[in-house]
C-alpha cells in the first residue's frame, strides 16, 4: 500500500473532518458512564450510586494507568506510517498487545490486593463495601479485553482512520448500555449487573475488531502479521521508554481523580455521590474535546515522519484554537439544560439540590481544561512522553497540596476549585516543554 500524499496544510477544516467521527464515538463513552449512574442513581439509596463511584473510579486507575498501550502506540505508528514502515507498524501492534496480555495476567492475579486498598482507602459502609467488592470481582476480568482494545484504536487513530477508530468506541459503548440497562432493569442485577455489562461487551467487541483488523493489515499494507523478529532489543527499548513514561504519567494522573473522589468520599457519600453525578458532565466534555487531540496525534506524528516544521505548528495553531471555541459552545449548552439533565440522572431530593449549588463549575471546566487536553494529544503524537511525564508530576504533586488547604476552608466547592487549578498547571507545564518538540525537525 502506498502511503495516501497527505496535504501539508494542516487546515482547520482538515482537523475537523477528521474529528467528527470521534465526537460521535467519543460522545458515546460517557454517555455510558451516564447512563451507568442513572442505573445506580434511580434505585433509591445512595449506596448503589457510590459502591458504583468508588469502584469504577479504582477500575478506572487501573486501566487507565495502562493507556500507554494506546497512546504509545498512537505515536509510534503516525510517524512509521510517514516513513511509510508497514511492516513495523504490524510489528508495534503485536509487541504492545503482548504487553497488554502480560500486564491483564498481573491485573487479575492482583484482584485480593485491589480490594484491600480500596476498603482501606475509602471509609464506606459495610454494605457499601460488598457492592464494590461485586463490581470489582467481575469487572477485573475485563481488563484484558480492555487493553488490547487500547492498542486496536491507537493503532487506527495513527494511520488517520479516525472512522474505524471511532466505529470500534460506539459498538463497544452500545454494547455495554443494552447489557448493563437489561441486567439492572429487568433481571434486578444491580451493581453485578453494570459490571458484567462492561466485560460481555469489551470481550465481544475485542474478537469483532482483532479479526476485522487482521484483514485490514492484510489487506491495506499488503502483509500478514507475524510474531518473527518480535523480540528486538532496540526497538523493545524504545517501545519500553516510551511506554513506561506514558504510564507513570497516566498513573499520577488517574491518581489524581482518585483523589478527588477520595475528599469528596471524607464529606460524606451525599457529595460523593453528587460528584460522581457532575464529573459526568467534565469526563462528557472532555471526550468531545479530545476528538480533537484524537485527531491531531495522528497528524503530528505523521508530519514528523515526514520532518515537515510548518505543517506541525500549523497543527498546534489550529487544533488548540478548535478545542477552545468548542469548549465555550459545550458550557452554554451546559448551561441550558443543566437542571434537566441533573433531574433524569437522579430523583433524590438532597442529591439535585446539592448538584444545583455546584453547577457553577460544570460550566468553566471544559474551556479551562481544553489547553491541556490539545496539548496532551500534541504531545503523544510526538512520543515526546519524557516531557509529559515531568509535566504531570509537577502539576499532580501541585494539586494535591492546594486541594487540602482549600477543601479545609471551603469544603466541597474548593475541591472543585482545586480540579480547575490544576488543570490550568497541566497546561502551563506542557506549554513550558511545547519547544522540545521542534527538535525532531
Amino acid at each position: 500500500m502506498i502511503s495516501k500524499n497527505y496535504p501539508s496544510n494542516i487546515s482547520k477544516k482538515r482537523i475537523f473532518l477528521l474529528s467528527i467521527p470521534i465526537f460521535f464515538s467519543n460522545l458515546a463513552i460517557p454517555l455510558t458512564g451516564i447512563i451507568d449512574t442513572g442505573l445506580m442513581g434511580n434505585l433509591s439509596q445512595t449506596k448503589f450510586l457510590a459502591a458504583t463511584s468508588i469502584a469504577t473510579s479504582v477500575m478506572t486507575m487501573i486501566i487507565w494507568s495502562f493507556g500507554f498501550l494506546r497512546m504509545g502506540t498512537v505515536g509510534i505508528i503516525a510517524q512509521l506510517f510517514g516513513k511509510s514502515d508497514y511492516r513495523e507498524i504490524s510489528k508495534t501492534i503485536l509487541r504492545n498487545i503482548l504487553i497488554a496480555v502480560l500486564v491483564s495476567i498481573f491485573i487479575i492475579l492482583s484482584k485480593n490486593f485491589i480490594l484491600i486498598l480500596t476498603n482501606t482507602f475509602f471509609s464506606t459502609s459495610l454494605e457499601t463495601q460488598e457492592l464494590i467488592k461485586t463490581y470489582i470481582s467481575v469487572r477485573v476480568l475485563s481488563v484484558p479485553a480492555e487493553l488490547i482494545i487500547y492498542v486496536i484504536v491507537g493503532f487506527y487513530l495513527g494511520i488517520q482512520k479516525t472512522n474505524i477508530s471511532s466505529l470500534l468506541i460506539i459498538i463497544l459503548s452500545a454494547l455495554n448500555i443494552i447489557f448493563s440497562s437489561f441486567f439492572v432493569l429487568s433481571l434486578d442485577m444491580d451493581v453485578f449487573g453494570v459490571a458484567l455489562g462492561t466485560l460481555l461487551a469489551n470481550y465481544l467487541t475485542v474478537i469483532l475488531f482483532s479479526l476485522f483488523s487482521y484483514n485490514f493489515i492484510i489487506k491495506k499494507f499488503q502483509i500478514t502479521p507475524s510474531f518473527n523478529r518480535l523480540i528486538i532489543p532496540t526497538k523493545l527499548l524504545k517501545l519500553f521508554t516510551i511506554n513506561f513514561n506514558i504510564f507513570l504519567r497516566t498513573l499520577v494522573l488517574t491518581f489524581s481523580f482518585l483523589w478527588f473522589a477520595y475528599l469528596g468520599a471524607r464529606l460524606g457519600e451525599d457529595y460523593l455521590a453528587v460528584n460522581t453525578i457532575l464529573m459526568q458532565f467534565v469526563i462528557l466534555a472532555a471526550f468531545f474535546l479530545d476528538a480533537y487531540a484524537y485527531s491531531t496525534e495522528g497528524i503530528i506524528g505523521y508530519v514528523i515522519g515526514k520532518k515537515n516544521k510548518n505543517s506541525f505548528l500549523q497543527a498546534v495553531k489550529n487544533s488548540i484554537q478548535l478545542s477552545f471555541f468548542t469548549a465555550l459552545i459545550i458550557s452554554i449548552v451546559y448551561l441550558i439544560f443543566f437542571k434537566s439533565i441533573i433531574n433524569i440522572i437522579s430523583d433524590i431530593e438532597i442529591l439535585r439540590f446539592i448538584s444545583y449549588k455546584h453547577a457553577i463549575w460544570v460550566f468553566i471546566i471544559p474551556p479551562v481544561a481544553s489547553f491541556c487536553y490539545q496539548l496532551d494529544g500534541i504531545f503523544i503524537g510526538a512520543s515526546q512522553t519524557k516531557e509529559m511525564r515531568n509535566a504531570m508530576l509537577l502539576s499532580v504533586a501541585t494539586f494535591m497540596v492546594i486541594s487540602i488547604y482549600l477543601v479545609k476552608y471551603y469544603g466541597n466547592h474548593g475541591l472543585w476549585l482545586s480540579l480547575v487549578l490544576f488543570m490550568i498547571l497541566r497546561s502551563i507545564t506542557l506549554r513550558i516543554f511545547l519547544n522540545n518538540i521542534l527538535k525532531k525537525f
